[in-house]
């Protein structure tokens, strides 16, 4: 299992561009209209170049966040936990 750790959590107006095309991605699978103001937290999957992308006003808890992670075969760490719990 893969570990995710939280890169930042970012207004979609601030987030680097560098991460654009993953959350344009993430909107068209989930036939989202991005907000300037939403909340969007980026996870670095460790051991890959890939990144996963929280549009955070869809979950109500962790455990929704964890669900989703294992299906990626991924995990939240334990600091990364600590800060999105802030957001929810």
């Amino acid at each position: 299992m893969f570990v995710a750790t939280l890169a930042g959590v970012f207004k979609f107006a601030e987030l680097p561009e560098k991460y654009g095309p993953f959350v344009q991605y993430k909107a068209s699978i989930e036939n989202k209209t991005i907000e300037s103001t939403d909340n969007i937290a980026i996870l670095d999957i460790s051991g890959t170049e890939s990144v996963h992308v929280l549009f955070l006003d869809s979950y109500k808890s962790l455990k929704e966040i964890d669900e989703e992670l294992k299906a990626a075969d991924a995990q939240l760490n334990h600091s990364s936990k600590n800060v999105l719990e802030g957001y929810l």
